[in-house]
This record gives C-alpha cells, sequence and structure tokens, in this order.
C-alpha cells in the first residue's frame, strides 16, 4: 500500500496528516510555528516542527517513522521558496510539492479544489482558482503592511481604541480594562511598549482577540464596530479575487477558514456580505488546509501532474 503525506505549516503551529491511496486520513501529527526560515533560527524551528509533525503523524497511523512517501505536498505560510531545501532532507518521498498555505487550504476548502478561500487567522488573505486552473490572491502582505481582518488586525484596532480612550480623545470601551486584566499592565501605553518586546510574538498579541469577541457579545459598541470592519475586510479581499477570476454572472464557491472565524459576529457578517454578490455562495471549509494538502499530494501522483505550483 502507498502511504501520502500533507502538511500544513503555518504561523502559530504546523500539523502533518498521513493517508491512503483513497484518501482516507491514518494518522495526525502536531507541533510548532515553522513559517521563518531565513535565519539559522528559523531554519531550525521548521526543521524540528517538521520532524516532530511527522513523526506524530506516523505513530498515530501506526507506521515506521522511516517510511518513504509517494508523494508529499507542504503548504507553507510565508512562502515555500527558503524552505524546499529543508523539506527535501527531512521528508522521504517521491514526489514533493512545497507550495503555500493558500493552496492546500482551498485544495481542501471546496468540493472540486476550484473557487475561492478567505484565511483569517493569526494573519489573513484570500486565494482563489478557476476552472481554466487560473489563480490570484489578495492580501497576505503581512502584520506591517496587510492582515486586514486577521485575529492581530483585531487586537491591534483595540488596542488603538485603548489608547485614545486612555488619552481623551476615543470612545469608552471595556477593550482597555479586558486588555489590563489579561496582561497584568497598569495602562494601556504600558501595553503597547509591552507588544514591541520579543516576549509577545504575534500569534501570542493575535490570541488575545476573542477579547474583542466576549466584549461585542456583552454589547460594547467599539468592541461590535472591531469585529463589523474585520468582516467587510474580510469579504473585500474574497470580492477582489472574484472580480479577476470570473464573470459576474460565474457561480462561485467561497469558503472561511481561520480562527477569526469563530467569532459568530464576524462569521455571519462575512457570509452575508459575500452572498450579496450575485452567483456566490459562502460556507466554512470542508476540510482542514493539512487536508487539502493530502489531497493534494494524492492528486498530483494519481495525474503525474508537475510538482510545482503557479501562485
Amino acid at each position: 500500500m502507498k502511504f501520502f503525506l500533507g502538511i500544513d505549516g503555518g504561523q502559530s503551529s504546523t500539523t502533518a496528516v498521513i493517508g491512503d491511496e483513497t484518501g482516507r486520513v491514518l494518522g495526525t501529527g502536531i507541533g510548532g510555528p515553522c513559517n521563518h526560515a531565513v535565519a539559522e533560527e528559523g531554519r531550525e524551528r521548521l526543521r524540528k516542527a517538521i520532524s516532530e509533525t511527522v513523526a506524530g503523524a506516523c505513530r498515530a497511523a501506526a507506521l515506521d517513522p522511516k517510511i518513504r512517501f509517494a508523494a508529499a505536498c507542504c503548504g507553507m505560510s510565508g512562502g515555500p521558496d527558503d524552505k524546499r531545501a529543508i523539506l527535501e532532507s527531512l521528508i522521504p518521498t517521491d514526489r514533493l510539492l512545497v507550495t503555500t498555505d493558500a493552496v492546500i487550504a482551498l485544495a481542501g476548502a471546496t468540493e472540486s479544489g476550484r473557487g475561492i478561500i478567505v484565511i483569517a487567522g493569526t494573519g489573513s488573505m484570500a486565494f482563489g482558482r478557476n476552472e481554466a486552473g487560473v489563480t490570484a490572491r489578495a492580501g497576505g502582505w503581512g502584520y506591517l503592511f496587510g492582515d486586514e481582518g486577521s485575529a492581530f488586525d483585531m487586537v491591534r484596532q483595540a488596542l488603538r481604541f485603548a489608547l485614545r480612550m486612555e488619552e481623551g480623545w476615543g470612545p469608552v470601551t471595556v477593550l482597555r480594562d479586558s486588555f489590563l486584566a489579561v496582561s497584568g499592565c497598569t495602562s494601556a501605553n504600558e501595553l503597547m511598549h509591552r507588544f514591541y518586546d520579543p516576549n509577545w510574538p504575534r500569534d501570542r498579541i493575535a490570541a488575545l482577540a476573542p477579547l474583542v469577541d466576549q466584549a461585542a457579545a456583552n454589547g460594547d459598541q467599539v468592541a461590535q464596530e472591531i469585529l463589523q470592519y474585520a468582516a467587510l475586510q474580510l469579504a473585500t479581499l474574497a470580492a477582489s479575487v472574484r472580480h479577476r477570476l470570473w464573470a459576474p454572472d460565474d457561480t462561485v464557491a467561497v469558503a472561511y477558514t481561520g480562527g477569526v472565524f469563530q467569532s459568530t459576529g464576524i462569521c455571519q457578517r462575512f457570509q452575508e456580505l459575500v452572498e450579496l454578490e450575485a452567483h456566490s455562495t459562502c460556507s466554512r471549509a470542508r476540510r482542514s488546509a493539512a487536508e487539502g494538502a493530502l489531497a493534494e499530494a494524492l492528486r498530483r501522483s494519481r495525474d503525474l501532474l508537475p510538482i510545482t505550483d503557479i501562485m
């Protein structure tokens, strides 16, 4: 029997799944983040995350950790270019596809692997592929210039409001006290400076986003505005991809995934905005990105497609 490997390498965690020739998932392994591989520290983190997750998936599937896979697909946050050589040295496989997290997310999101996927976790972006195989993306510029509607962006917006409230030129919001309570800071200004500290990486900051959702559910107007704006930004990313890949009368499946969509307020508003566009449907992703990577590995092997991909 042949075995296949799919890996979702993200900003917050890495997931590996092993499947058989039918696509049935046999085992899953989870490890740390592996999205930066420019410096040696990042490369070592990548090696550790991949080794741990693949070993964990092998244990769960009761397979020899030295198994050679018929095909493997790795979707990597931050792009594949600086990671291929390391992945080739770690993963024994006959066919290795190294691509982006967006490609594998879409592969798992819809029945056909065609349509649009909007990803909103620590960061955010939208990616689409039409029936002709043409792709387009929007967003994904990173926390300095983009990540609109992401968990990090929601916390950034909340802290801005907390700072304005503290300085007397912004509306009153419970977000200030909520953030101070979980951080142990005495002021929003102190918390702002703490966010610049290396001990507060982006994923740790983004993990505070549920506080915005809680405040919105309790009626805080500022928090509600942050959620509404996040939903609008994410829907706009989807609309940009749609208009570049499909005609107005084409039916397009839009899917969504990521921790941000655990917010009921964002999820409902996002769906409403997407479906305002004629012939657009909107639903949660059918499968995880790691399962999408597994599906891509199977597809490449069955169809003997090239191991490269175009973004």
